[in-house]
């Protein structure tokens, strides 16, 4: 029986992979679990991963060119999210070994968050509270209406497709921009970004993080937006500039913003903005829920299996350089 390790710290395991997983995992292979509290990197991640064949990621994980080139034993390396930005892919297919992501089982958890801040933003739910238990009496302002609002969605995949569903189902007005898609479902209007951000009330950023949409949200494109408008950004902070974002808030011209991500460590959301009086800020927990770590944990479980088997599973990103494979037998 071959040897797995997972590296998620002691103190995230029960939180983003789980006992049921675990479980399943032990049933076909020999488990390791980081010991530590610690993100493994370098030496001490290459240390734990001797005599592993698959080593299955926390999303913090990273997997450079040097690490990579030391790995002479480890066959794949599962990611147990959907980002793999921290894994150097190209470097992983010059040494052979497979890399894998999990898919978005995420999807109607971020919905909801995004569902639950427009709510909380049209109608000052946070602010109101906030004042309460501070001991003094807010004044009551006049809200918005989700009905008859504009929403507009950047990136129309299966979260932005679950969101404008959703947001049709409350009576919003719904438009989404994706470069990538020339159609949406019946009642979505596909706009170019610069109409979509003049005509919403409510931006919601659900763009994938890569090199073309770094900063795809900066003080060009807030200036596009309705004067008065919301953002909200459950996607990565690197879509967005923040200084930007801030001199928007300051300036009056965005009403506010809701972020579950940004630039600080574990895409958390970054202090100067999450301070802020017009920001609704949340600890990266819009797909934190039972139903979706399930999800994407157990599915890790499924690949390991696949691969434990010499196969490339679902969710295989370089099958075509994965040599490694060959090496792998399920054995009882």
């Amino acid at each position: 029986m071959q040897t797995a390790f997972i590296t998620h710290p002691t103190h995230k395991f029960d939180t983003y992979f789980g006992q049921t997983a675990l479980a399943q995992l032990q049933k076909i292979a020999r488990v390791r679990c980081n010991p530590t509290q610690d993100d493994l990197e370098g030496e001490a991640l290459l240390q734990h991963i001797q005599g592993c064949a698959v080593v299955i990621a926390y999303r913090q994980t990273p997997f450079d060119r040097q690490v990579l080139a030391a790995m002479q034993e480890v066959v794949a390396v599962v990611r147990c999210a959907v980002d793999i930005r921290t894994i150097d892919v190209e470097a992983a297919s010059g040494q052979g070994i497979l890399v894998t992501q999990a898919s978005p089982g995420f999807g109607p958890a971020v919905a909801e968050w995004v569902v639950g801040v427009m709510v909380d933003l049209a109608r000052g739910i946070s602010q109101a509270r906030s004042i309460y238990q501070s001991g003094k009496f807010p004044v009551a302002p006049m809200g918005r209406q989700l009905r008859g609002s504009h929403l507009g969605v950047v990136g129309y995949g299966h979260i932005g497709r679950t969101v404008c569903r959703i947001a049709q189902s409350l009576g919003m007005h719904v438009c989404a921009y994706d470069p990538f898609v020339t159609s949406g479902d019946e009642g979505v209007q596909m706009l170019d970004l610069p109409e979509l951000l003049a005509q919403s009330d409510f931006v919601v950023c659900l763009a994938p993080a890569n090199a073309q949409t770094e900063n795809l949200f900066n003080a060009t494109t807030f200036a596009k937006m309705k004067r008065g408008a919301f953002f909200i950004n459950p996607s990565r902070g690197n879509l967005v500039d923040e200084e930007a974002l801030l001199r928007a808030l300051d300036g009056g011209h965005l009403a506010g913003a809701a972020l579950d991500v940004g630039r600080a460590p574990d895409q958390m959301p970054s202090p100067m903005l999450a301070q802020h009086r017009l920001v609704i800020a949340t600890p990266h927990i819009g797909g934190l829920t039972p139903q979706a770590i399930e999800h994407q944990a157990i599915e890790t479980v499924v690949q390991t299996e696949q691969i434990l088997r010499g196969t490339a599973p679902i969710g295989s990103v370089n099958a075509a350089f994965a040599k490694r494979l060959s090496r792998l037998s399920l054995r009882a």
